[in-house]
């Protein structure tokens, strides 16, 4: 299972990841700013505090978690298929 390794603040709301694979680079969350729980990151302060979780999540404190598969294929392009082998048949034969 790739798994999150390392994650940094950027500006502008994007994070940089680091994956157990070895792949990297940023993510832009600017979509998510302001919005709901996610205000909190109107705060700089509060947006620069982000983690990787013991369970391998993406989180500011506890009331933020991103999950660290979706950040995944966004860093990566890839699709669910690529990554996790088998689901293309169990989605064809649903």
């Amino acid at each position: 299972m790739i798994r999150p390794t390392a994650v940094e603040a950027r500006e502008n709301y994007r994070i940089w990841l680091r994956y157990s694979d070895g792949s990297e680079g940023e993510v832009d969350l600017s979509h998510l700013s302001g919005r709901g729980v996610f205000a909190a990151w109107n705060d700089p302060d509060r947006f620069n505090q982000v983690f990787v979780t013991p369970a391998g999540g993406i989180a500011w404190g506890e009331d933020i978690e991103l999950c660290p598969d979706d950040l995944y294929l966004r860093l990566t392009g890839k699709s669910i298929e690529d990554v996790m082998l088998g689901t293309r048949f169990l989605v064809e034969n649903a």
